[in-house]
């Protein structure tokens, strides 16, 4: 990544929720959150999906475009520095099997192992585990999505996470769905609280506040 697309990543505003990530008023916790009980503490985001992240994210999930591991680990690390969090086990999203064989790694592993070697994290890459193959969540409307990954994910080893905090991670996140959908079975197996950190949070543009100074699309 050059140093001009780097310069070019957008930073998320302050004015997002604090549990979802998705733009709220003031930075409180949004109308979605509030009174609604979830199995995912938080999603940690620094960067919009889109422009030079968003290409350098499809060509590393899609096009096995490694090289590009140490710049999507810097963006976890900068959503890691707006909320520092204790940080017990790290453990990737995992892909079904049959998907992994496909595409020959799981991204979401190769960011989880960069990051955990980085802070000296403990990492668990087969305490949660896909157990059915599901669709494609980018072929599916939001409201079908955490339909979708319901029941698709479980915890094989339980006296791995529990009583730990532990921090999924993920390229990107979008509805939400895939990562609350791995939290419940976590929290479920006994782990004290579960986080999330992904390489970029994706905003609908309509609702992405506008920096000051900036003009509107």
């Amino acid at each position: 990544m050059c140093q001009s697309c780097v310069a070019s990543l957008r930073p998320l505003r302050p004015d997002f929720c604090p549990r979802c990530g998705m733009p709220s008023v003031g930075g409180r916790v949004c109308h979605r959150c509030t009174g609604r009980e979830t199995p995912l503490r938080a999603v940690l985001a620094r960067y919009a999906f889109e422009g030079p992240l968003r290409a350098a994210v499809l060509a590393f999930k899609y096009r096995g475009r490694t090289r590009l591991l140490p710049f999507l680990t810097s963006t976890l690390e900068a959503a890691l520095q707006t909320r520092p969090l204790t940080v017990d086990l790290a453990v990737p999203v995992p892909l079904h099997a049959e998907r992994l064989r496909t595409r020959g790694f799981n991204q979401a592993e190769l960011l989880a192992r960069s990051l955990a070697s980085a802070h000296g994290w403990a990492l668990d890459t087969s305490a949660l585990v896909r157990i059915r193959e599901t669709r494609q969540q980018t072929e599916l409307p939001a409201r079908d999505r955490l339909r979708n990954v319901a029941g698709a994910f479980a915890v094989a080893a339980p006296a791995a996470v529990a009583s730990k905090r532990v921090l999924l991670i993920d390229d990107v996140c979008t509805t939400g769905a895939t990562l609350t959908a791995c939290a419940a079975p976590l929290l479920e197996a006994g782990a004290e609280g579960v986080w999330a950190a992904v390489a970029a949070r994706d905003i609908p543009v309509a609702r992405r506040p506008v920096s000051s100074g900036a003009r509107s699309e």
